[in-house]
């Protein structure tokens, strides 16, 4: 990053001062979210954590959950299966089509998604609290400019 950059002033970065702040930016955001996905693999591993949270928003089909996760049908019919075996998750009848089957959290699921983002937040809570006073404000500054730039 140029001094300028650091200053905050108003002066615009050059394309390819920009271009490495996206990198290191990048880079660094991957680790973050890598290590926080991993604090409590013990429990859920991360591509089961990731369907339960979409469980969490609605109930859906397996095909639903494959598309918005990216997987193939085989691979979620395996992770649901798994899910549905540790009893976080239950199968329904979908009442406008017998064929197809509707999932939804279990009450266990709910206390395990509960257990895993506390755990997360106590990881990256410990961290912050290691930081100055003056980083913890640009970080919570940055918070709400990354979400901003994640398009939430």
């Amino acid at each position: 990053m140029t001094p300028a950059g650091r200053r905050g002033t108003s002066a615009a970065l050059s394309p390819s001062a920009v271009s490495a702040i996206a990198g290191e930016l990048r880079l660094a955001c991957m680790r973050i979210s890598r290590r926080v996905r991993f604090e409590s693999t013990h429990e859920v591993p991360p591509h089961q954590f990731s369907v339960l949270a979409r469980l969490e928003e609605a109930p859906r089909t397996p095909g639903e959950l494959a598309d918005i996760e990216r997987v193939s049908p085989p691979s979620m019919t395996r992770t649901v299966a798994a899910l549905v075996e540790r009893g976080l998750v239950a199968r329904t009848a979908d009442p406008s089509d017998g064929r197809q089957v509707i999932l939804s959290l279990t009450p266990e699921a709910r206390r395990v998604l509960r257990e895993i983002r506390r755990r997360r937040d106590q990881w990256m809570t410990v961290r912050v609290k290691s930081l100055t006073p003056e980083e913890q404000e640009v970080l919570r500054q940055a918070a709400s400019i990354l979400s901003r730039v994640a398009g939430e």
